[in-house]
């Protein structure tokens, strides 16, 4: 499985404003720096994530990104769909009416590989961003 770096960075970012000030607005040149990713890519991410209200902006000097929900009401698949992208474990189609290795049939391991996308899919829309708050909050206390 790969996820794009435009999920990864997406998901990165919103935890990065999750983790602060849930009142106060971050911004882009701050999570850019915190969390070493490239402006420019974070601005396509975040016009991308407004357009889906995953973010709201604040105008101003102050202003930034702050997210429209709680982080426990934002699952990680809602993200990934925000930004166009779909995890897929191989090239196999399942719509596809012609085979996924170029043949009229199915590659011996299709089913194999549609299955486990389903769970993965499943486990994404089961996560969200308070899960990985807790995650890192749990792992940082126990070292």
């Amino acid at each position: 499985m790969k996820l794009s770096s435009k999920s990864r960075y997406a998901v990165m970012a919103l935890a990065d404003i999750a983790s602060f000030n849930k009142n106060k607005p971050v911004s882009l040149r701050d999570i850019s720096l915190r969390q070493n990713i490239s402006l420019v890519f974070l601005e396509q991410i975040f016009s991308k994530l407004k357009k889906n209200n995953i973010v709201k902006s604040i105008r101003g000097t102050n202003g930034g990104y702050v997210l429209s929900n709680d982080p426990n009401q934002i699952k990680l698949s809602s993200i990934f769909l925000a930004v166009d992208e779909k995890v897929k474990q191989v090239q196999c189609k399942k719509e596809s009416k012609k085979g996924c290795n170029g043949k009229s049939s199915k590659c011996i391991t299709h089913y194999l590989w549609d299955e486990l996308e389903l769970y993965i899919n499943d486990f994404f829309n089961k996560k969200n961003l308070g899960d990985l708050l807790k995650k890192n909050l749990e792992t940082r206390t126990e070292t």
